[in-house]
């Protein structure tokens, strides 16, 4: 049994829905329980607990292919790229796994060396990407869209898997976010200098 698990149930209860805790936690207890249990994708919505769910196939083949294209591109002595893996936190006890982000490799250098802490960025991100999922679909648009946003993210993607299509918010100097939408063709990165996906090959099974 992980070290403090047994508390952690005695004292939370599932909802069987949407694998959400019904108590509110700090994020000292959240980063604790998800240390101690990595085989469980925690996330942490103003305090609540919520288990990120199982994808379906496109879901998982899409966000491996983009993760692959910016890869190919991508400056490895400059940018690391994640794929559901690490966590984002803003302020206020939130905590999120996005399906792909980018991350300048300095960002990362507390976490190198380090075998007892989790990855987590505070700081705002050139690129974070959701990939639309029945499970998540909702709160990908109404919650975390805003969170992203209120964290500074540079550039964030939410792509439909089966309308095929990509929503882009980028942020603008004054800190609004310009909305576009993608059905195809090649979209270049703002924030990646050089950087560019071909939605095309991205959308093809």
């Amino acid at each position: 049994m992980a070290p403090g698990r047994r508390t952690l149930e005695e004292t939370w209860t599932r909802r069987e829905a949407g694998m959400a805790i019904e108590t509110r936690i700090d994020e000292e207890t959240y980063l604790r329980l998800s240390f101690a249990q990595p085989d469980l994708k925690w996330e942490l919505v103003d305090g609540r607990l919520r288990e990120k769910p199982a994808m379906t196939f496109r879901h998982n083949w899409w966000e491996v292919k983009l993760g692959h294209f910016l890869l190919l591109q991508l400056d490895w002595s400059q940018y690391q790229v994640r794929v559901d893996a690490g966590r984002v936190r803003k302020p206020g006890a939130t905590y999120y796994i996005p399906d792909v982000f980018v991350l300048p490799v300095a960002f990362g250098e507390p976490f190198r060396d380090r075998d007892d802490i989790l990855e987590v960025y505070s700081e705002p991100l050139p690129l974070v990407v959701e990939v639309w999922s029945r499970s998540t679909g909702d709160y990908d648009v109404e919650e975390k869209l805003a969170d992203y946003q209120q964290r500074g993210d540079l550039e964030i993607w939410r792509l439909h898997p089966f309308e095929r299509t990509l929503t882009r918010w980028v942020r603008q100097a004054d800190g609004s976010y310009e909305e576009t939408l993608h059905r195809g063709g090649v979209v270049r990165l703002v924030a990646l200098s050089g950087v560019a996906i071909d939605l095309d090959a991205l959308f093809a099974d």
